[in-house]
């Protein structure tokens, strides 16, 4: 009876949908960025001893990669037919053969081994030399992979590859990535937190155009560097974001996506975001800098650590009001920056308070340094937050410059009302876990919550008297 031929298969881009080099990469800049970046800058010229080094840095869990849906169907048929299924990768060995166990394929493996980077020409001939000519089939996603497939009986292709020879026998499989997944990654959606610059230009009444154009280039700006921010924090929450119930859905964490492809994103959005503050002042230039420092130190650490990360959040929501007054080129109250902190905090609190609560175990938040015994905790220091913001407001009305600008002082005391009753409510919605996991973004498009800014507001500009200035009367 002939031997059935093994069914050969590469690992990044092909079994798995993403690329272990980089995985690895990535969980060691989280876990041990230092030692992560020495192997990096010393290896990068030997791509073996880098990914030896990387696997020996960090161990990554393996069993929660995605895999490719396409190549598992023909992975399952090939185990049923008795064929042995093997992986043949330029990862690390020590990775291929821990990914190869966790999914019950062939012991034997070919990898790299710290000294050969097992690929193109170089894993043709490992394969060869073993199984013959001809003596295999094999799946990857690259034209590098024509190497292989040339020596294969049959070529099973990974999505669209260019092919440069023609092949007899192939099989077309399904895979890829799309430009839709990618602008999921950059999240779009999150924008809406950046109306905050626009507040400097509401509190001091400067509605014109002039200040208003230069904002809202600021916004474009804000928004590109916190899309660069939002794809490391993603590719940094790899592992946790695959426990997670909903953000294992993430593009880069189900694979949607490559990570070199949001790496390439992450540069151009980063490099933009800098242009259009360089363009604007270098105040605001320094501000964007000094926010993506920030979001770059709450990605790597701060946001591990209990209370630090909830006073990082709201000092990154205080650094757009600041951003908002520099790009407009707006005298700022520092009774509004000491208003908004405890707002913030509040909102911080909210935001662990929801995650909490929609957690669907008692252990602590992945990634985080939060469990549900922390809720009541929560709480009471958004309660500070909450009276805090209401004690300052009060303070402004009856300042020197509160009464410059808001002459019926009275007014404002009533807009007290519906801004307490926003924030307690917010507070409330996210103890019984009724928001999404950012507050922010959730208040954009809550009504109610809407209705009562659009009446906190109203009454603010009617103490202020521009409903008068405007409409006469």
């Amino acid at each position: 009876m002939t031997q059935k031929k093994p069914l050969v298969l590469d690992v990044d881009g092909t079994f798995l949908k993403t690329d272990l080099l980089f995985e690895a990469f990535w969980a060691g800049l989280g876990r041990a960025p230092l030692p992560t970046l020495r192997a990096a800058a010393r290896y990068f010229s030997q791509p073996a001893k880098l990914k030896a080094e990387l696997a020996r840095i960090v161990t990554l869990r393996l069993d929660l990669m995605p895999v490719t849906p396409s190549v598992a169907a023909e992975v399952a048929q090939a185990k049923e037919e008795g064929r042995e299924v093997v992986l043949a990768s330029a990862s690390d060995e020590t990775q291929v053969k821990t990914l190869a166990a966790a999914h019950d394929l062939s012991e034997r493996v070919f990898a790299s081994d710290g000294q050969t980077n097992l690929k193109g020409e170089a894993k043709a001939q490992a394969l060869v030399s073993v199984y013959g000519e001809k003596g295999f089939d094999y799946a990857g996603n690259e034209a590098t992979d024509m190497a292989i497939w040339t020596h294969a009986d049959r070529a099973y292709v990974v999505g669209e590859v260019a092919a440069v020879k023609p092949l007899p026998k192939v099989t077309e499989l399904e895979g890829g990535w799309s430009w839709r997944g990618l602008l999921k990654a950059i999240r779009p959606h999150q924008w809406v937190k950046n109306v905050l610059l626009l507040l400097p230009l509401i509190a001091s009444h400067r509605f014109d155009l002039d200040t208003l154009g230069p904002i809202l280039l600021g916004i474009i700006a804000f928004s590109f560097a916190a899309s660069s921010i939002y794809i490391i924090n993603d590719l940094l929450d790899l592992e946790a974001d695959r426990l997670h119930p909903k953000k294992c859905r993430r593009p880069f964490a189900s694979g949607a996506v490559p990570i070199r492809v949001g790496m390439m994103a992450c540069v151009v959005l980063a490099v933009s975001a800098l242009g259009i503050a360089a363009a604007l002042n270098w105040a605001f230039f320094g501000i964007v800098v000094l926010y993506t420092l920030t979001s770059l130190a709450y990605s790597l650490k701060l946001k591990r650590m209990r209370w630090v990360d909830i006073a990082t959040l709201a000092s990154l929501y205080t650094i757009r009001v600041v951003a908002g007054a520099a790009a407009g080129q707006v005298d700022v109250s520092v009774y509004m920056l000491i208003f908004i902190f405890p707002v913030f905090i509040a909102l911080g609190c909210v935001k662990r308070l929801t995650e909490l609560t929609l957690a669907t175990s008692d252990e602590r938040l992945p990634g985080r340094g939060y469990g549900r015994g922390d809720r009541s905790d929560l709480v009471n220091v958004a309660g500070l937050g909450v009276f805090g913001a209401l004690l300052v407001f009060f303070l402004y009305t009856v300042s020197d410059q509160g009464e410059v600008l808001y002459p019926d002082t009275w007014l404002m005391w009533i807009a007290m009302i519906p801004l307490g009753w926003w924030l307690i409510r917010m507070v409330a919605l996210g103890w019984f876990g009724k928001q999404d996991y950012d507050p922010i973004v959730f208040a954009m498009r809550d009504k109610f919550g809407l209705g009562l800014i659009m009446i906190m507001l109203s009454l603010m500009f009617w103490a202020a008297g521009l409903w008068a200035q405007w409409f006469g009367g």
